[in-house]
Parts: structure tokens; sequence; C-alpha cells
């Protein structure tokens, strides 16, 4: 019987795939306390095994594997979900000269010196951000993380933020007439209905993933309030149906309570630091299911900062004195009325790679730390529509896992030296 040359060759093919599927080589974890990102109770002695970028196993005791498999040993270490921050800025990090380095640094500056910021964040044990604004060199750091061409933690990302003229996310306040000019949708400042449309439909097109708006005045702009409301009703309802028929949600900065009970009402995904939050506002917060990101770090930050003179802009200085000292307060009564808390800190008001300080705060004022840990991996990854790839351990969901020496349920302050570090199954940090 003769042999077909191409079709053996094909067998010959078909046979070494097979085989080499077969004996692929696994990751295997031994966790000696596992807490899973979704789960009340933690578990001991577990054997997490990872196959290329997902977790297709978990099982109780500490299994060796075969031949040619990779062994990590964790069995000291508390094992957690990668962590994801839904507030940070990228971009930047604060300095006495953050507000002169518009007018000095170019695009290609500021993504070369954003590089060491993301191997920070990812240093820090936060696989997945949110990053909230800032020139829109953001949309390339996330783009070149996807692609491989640097490392970092995976990044959601709004580009550059929606204000209105002289609001919070105006670019151009604080400047002079030459300079000041009459910005537009193309640069995030809108005044009206369709100026709100387009802002947004633009932001689709540079490629962000969310849109962002800054309801109220904000602290670190050059401008006098801290808290007005900045959009009307209809400006509010268009960002938001807008976004949502582009599949985008809506987080909104906001500290005056006004400016709050609009974005809610309006159907913003989150709220960001909600500094005088009302119960009214709390309230419409739980009827509409919106989220609140605290990020209390960065209020005891620029609190503490502005007691420096000359660390801030003299118009600021008032605001962050008043403001940044009441976030921590306000999240105290949020949580125990009820209202969904997300993970989020403001990196970047604060030097990155200090996000995990987030969990001491939450848990100073009552908070458990099953629940504040839990914030930053399931209920984040929820906000984010990615809740069945990525927030918890659980068979099918990317690798991004994480670990910790101590028990942070009896010491959260182990959530500020994470000692190993896997994201999509590639370990950045032992």
């Amino acid at each position: 019987m003769r042999i077909n040359a191409k079709r053996l060759l094909a067998l010959c093919v078909v046979l070494a795939l097979g085989i080499s599927n077969l004996y692929a080589q696994k990751t295997i974890i031994h966790a000696g306390t596992l807490i899973d990102g979704k789960s009340h109770d933690t578990r001991s002695n577990v054997t997490i095994v990872v196959e290329d970028n997902k977790i297709t196993a978990i099982e109780n005791g500490f299994s060796k594997g075969k031949k040619g498999d990779t062994i990590i040993d964790l069995k000291d270490k508390t094992v957690l979900p990668g962590l994801i921050d839904l507030h940070v800025h990228l971009e930047g990090e604060t300095n006495p000269n953050r507000y002169i380095e518009p007018f000095t640094l170019n695009e290609a500056d500021v993504a070369y010196k954003a590089i060491p910021l993301l191997n920070k964040t990812l240093m820090a044990g936060f696989t997945t951000v949110r990053d909230l604004g800032g020139s829109g060199v953001n949309i390339s750091m996330r783009n070149a993380i996807n692609a491989g061409l640097i490392s970092g933690p995976r990044v959601i990302t709004v580009g550059n933020s929606i204000g209105t003229t002289g609001g919070h996310a105006d670019p151009t306040n604080g400047r002079n007439d030459e300079l000041m000019g009459d910005p537009g949708p193309r640069e995030g400042v809108i005044n009206g209905v369709a100026d709100a449309r387009k802002a947004v439909r633009q932001r689709y097109k540079n490629g962000a993933d969310h849109i962002k708006i800054t309801a109220t005045g904000g602290v670190l702009s050059v401008a006098k309030s801290g808290d007005a409301p900045q959009f009307f009703e209809d400006e509010l309802d268009a960002i938001v149906s807008t976004a949502q028929e582009y599949g985008m949600h809506v987080a909104a900065h906001a500290h005056g309570a006004e400016g709050m009970r609009r974005a809610v009402a309006a159907g913003v995904k989150t709220i960001e630091h909600g500094t005088n939050m009302t119960e009214e506002v709390m309230d419409l917060m739980i009827e509409k299911g919106t989220y609140f990101v605290p990020t209390i770090s960065a209020g005891k930050w620029v609190a503490e900062k502005a007691k420096i003179e000359g660390y801030y802009p003299a118009i600021i200085v008032p605001k962050a004195l008043d403001i940044g000292p009441r976030i921590q307060n306000t999240f105290k009564k949020a949580y125990e009325r009820g209202v969904k808390i997300a993970f989020g800190t403001d990196a970047g008001v604060f030097p990155h790679g200090l996000n995990g300080r987030e969990f001491k705060y939450m848990t100073e004022v009552g908070m458990p730390a099953m629940e504040a840990i839990q914030s930053a991996t399931i209920t984040a990854a929820t906000v984010l529509n990615l809740q069945d790839k990525i927030g918890s351990i659980e068979t099918g969901k990317v690798a991004d896992i994480i670990a910790v020496n101590d028990n942070p349920l009896k010491k959260i302050e182990a959530m500020e030296n994470v000692v190993f570090v896997m994201k999509e199954g590639k370990v950045y940090k032992k």
C-alpha cells in the first residue's frame, strides 16, 4: 500500500500538536491562605493551576504537578486576585512643578515619564486601573501595554475629561488671555447639549473606553470654586445617554451635593470623591445603583501638602485644606447608609505605588477588611463590566494573582507590601 506523503505529513503535525497540548507546561501556585475576591471566607493550603493566561483549576492541598511544570511556593503568603484601582492618573505625579509641566513637556516626554509610574502601580499589586483623565496620552499607553511594548497594569481609560468653560476639566484655567483661547468639545470643554454629545463622540473616536465628567468644581484646578455644580441637567442627560449608545459608562468627579445629585439623577456609574455628599444624595445613589469611589488617600495628601508654602498655587490651598480632610468621614457615612463602595485612590494626586494605603483608611472608619478587599476586586471588576474575566480567583478567569506576607484580614497594612505579582499568567514580581 502506497502512503500519500502529504497526508502522512499532516498526520504527523496533528499528532505533534496533540502531544504538545497534552503535556503543555502549567504554573502551579501553592497558596497558604487564599482570599478569592468573592467569598467572605478564606481557604488554606490551596493549589492554583495556571495555563497560558488563565486559571484552569483550584484544588485543595498542594499539588506536585507534572514534570516540566513551574512551581511557585507561596505557602507562607496570603494570595489574592490582582487589585483594581478605579481612579488613577497615569500621565504624571504630584510635585510642586506640576502646573508648569504642560508648558514644558511634549507628549513624548509625558509618555516616557509615565513608564516608571506604570511599573510602580503594577508592582504595588494593581493589575487593572481606570485612568480618569489626562491629555489623551493615556490611550497610547494603554495600547502600548496591550501590544506588549511596555509593562504595566491593564488600563481602562477615559482619555481626557469633559468639563464646562472655566470648570474643573477646562485645561486653560489660570492662563493669560493669549493662551486661554476658547477650548471646545475636542479639548473636553462643553456648553450645551450639542457640545455634550460631540465631546462624548470625540472621546469614542479617540479610543477612550469610558467617559469622565467634572460635575462640580475641584480642588486642584486653578479656579476658585471647589464644589459648585458645573453642568445643567440637559447637558448631563446628553452626556450619559450618548455614552450609553457607545457602550461606555460615565464617572463623575463631584465634591458638592447639588452637582452630585444632578449627575446621579442623569445615570452616571460612579461618583468620585463625594466630599459633601448628603443623605439625600446617598439615598438617590442607592436607588439608582450608583457606586461611590471615595479616594480618601488623595484627600489626606492634598490637605497635608497644602500646608507647605509653594507646593500648590495660592488659589488651591484653601480648597485643599477645606475639602481634603472631610472625604474619609463622608465615606464612613455613605458606607453605613448602604451606598455601594468601589475602590479608587486618585493616584497621581499622590505618588503612584502607594495605592494600597486606601485599604487602611477605609477600615479605620468601620469597613471590614474583607469588604475593603472586595471593593478592589470583584466589585471594581463589576463596575468595569469585566467581572467575568477579572476580579476573583476562579476557574476560567484571567490569571491576575498577587500575594502579601501577612493575612490582611488581621493586619490590613499587609496590602501596602505586595510581594508577588502575576498578570495574565506572567510573573512580574516574585
